[in-house]
């Protein structure tokens, strides 16, 4: 793991290949192209654009060449930061990798069947009964099945972990060729279950040389990988071969090595493209799980006035349609994220904590004993870890709602002799009330906390006082 270093200069995406650096980059192109996807499917192609030129035909056919992709190099991705708790005992990685996971999975499975309801005409999965829902929530799972497999894939993880690898993407990649060509019953969303198993197994058990294959990535690498991505889309294509025996896996593994190649390439060389990918690729979860029902809304309003537009304007829009929708669903469902934190509605967003906890004086939630629980959404594993001198608005208010109940919310003081030394009012934040007696508890906390959650066991800190402190707490 690469040390720490903290300067104020530090660029948002190592100039090295770290693997911190890609696997977040390549996760903030995923989820880009989940709801591109999805806009384009759901909303684009459901408009009579009514336009001789075949441009939505194009974007459909777009989004298809890119479904080998998505959510193989996604599950690949979440696999490789599963790597370190699947060795972990069930009692510490239980609760944040299964428990966590189905718990958003159920949350959000009612805030989605209670809010498309308002929206009947949207092409989406929902459940329109009891039984249906009961359904989703178990055996069938819905438009959000990706956090359900998350929790599928780590108990299949760990209760074969001793099981030698060879054999387990073997299976499993039989399971993803069977399912692929239509041979199981797959209703919902059951068949990208079966599929992509294999591809989360593969970061788990191949994660050294998946991030080797990151680490030494090249211009060179990127254009044949490509070529063979495209090749491999072109005879599926040409031939029909969707279905076939052992096509689709195989055409999304070339799409997996593409996949990663590019984001390693784009974490050296485009810093500004890389530090945006990754910034939001450490995001996914808040846009994963808000976003289709902002696509609903933004269809039922948009829908009808673009249909009804005339002119050259209706041209221009047909092609960048899908662009500029995109970047509406991104933003907005960002915006709802951090409204929702401001307002408290952080269980939202992470599995509530253990009760029992202790309180201090004030009543405030403060806990001396419990692990921290896992950061949602595949924390990404800390090899590089960048300190900046100014975080940014996000960053505070995500480290802010992560440590709510993990330290002490401590007062704000206020001393009317100092204020007449002073000659003006003073108020002093008493972090010394705070667990280990400083205020560098939050900063310990966040840090390990991230650890763990990535997976790592053990942390060493170098400190003659407060800092060794709150890492040792």
């Amino acid at each position: 793991m690469t040390n720490a270093t903290e300067t104020s200069t530090a660029p948002a995406v190592p100039t090295k290949a770290g693997r911190e650096a890609w696997a977040d980059v390549a996760k903030g192109t995923c989820i880009i192209l989940v709801v591109l996807w999805h806009v384009v499917v759901k909303d684009y192609l459901q408009i009579d654009w009514r336009v001789g030129i075949p441009v939505p035909g194009a974007w459909g056919l777009l989004g298809e060449q890119l479904l080998p992709l998505r959510m193989p190099l996604f599950f690949t991705i979440s696999g490789i930061f599963a790597a370190n708790a699947v060795n972990r005992s069930w009692r510490t990685s239980a609760r944040p990798r299964i428990a966590g996971n189905l718990y958003l999975y159920a949350i959000w499975l009612l805030v989605h069947t209670a809010l498309l309801a308002l929206s009947p005409g949207f092409p989406t999965d929902r459940a329109t009964s009891f039984g249906g829902l009961l359904a989703q929530l178990t055996i069938t799972p819905s438009n959000l099945w990706y956090l359900y497999a998350l929790a599928l894939y780590f108990v299949v993880a760990k209760a074969l972990r001793r099981v030698h690898p060879a054999v387990l993407l073997g299976v499993s990649g039989v399971l993803s060729a069977v399912a692929a060509a239509g041979l199981l019953d797959t209703p919902g969303n059951r068949g990208g279950v079966y599929q992509n198993l294999v591809f989360f197994l593969a970061g788990v058990h191949l994660r050294p040389y998946l991030t080797r294959w990151a680490s030494t990535a090249s211009g060179r690498r990127l254009v044949w990988t490509a070529a063979v991505y495209v090749a491999a889309l072109a005879f599926m294509g040409l031939a029909a071969a969707e279905q076939w025996f052992g096509v689709w896996p195989v055409v999304s593994v070339t799409a997996v090595a593409f996949g990663i190649t590019a984001a390693a390439i784009v974490a050296q060389r485009a810093r500004a493209a890389g530090a945006m990918l990754a910034t939001l690729g450490r995001q996914t979860l808040p846009v994963y799980v808000i976003h289709m029902p902002v696509l609903a809304l933004l269809h039922r309003l948009l829908a009808g006035p673009v249909a009804e537009l005339n002119g050259p304007g209706r041209e221009l829009l047909v092609a960048g349609y899908p662009v500029l929708v995109t970047a509406a669903v991104l933003a907005l469902s960002l915006a709802i994220h951090r409204g929702l934190l401001a307002v408290g509605a952080w269980w939202m967003f992470q599995l509530p904590p253990r009760t029992g906890r202790k309180r201090n004086r004030e009543g405030e939630i403060m806990s001396r004993t419990e692990r921290p629980t896992e950061v949602p959404a595949e924390a990404p594993a800390p090899e590089t870890v960048q300190i900046r001198a100014v975080p940014d608005r996000a960053r505070v208010q995500e480290a802010a709602w992560w440590l709510s109940g993990r330290v002490v919310r401590t007062p704000v003081l206020n001393s009317p002799a100092v204020d007449r030394l002073a000659g003006v009012r003073i108020l002093m934040k008493a972090e010394n009330l705070q667990t280990g007696g400083s205020y560098k508890m939050r900063g310990a906390m966040l840090a390990v906390g991230r650890l763990a959650a990535a997976g790592y066991t053990g942390v060493v800190a170098q400190s003659t006082g407060n800092h060794g402190v709150a890492v040792a707490l």
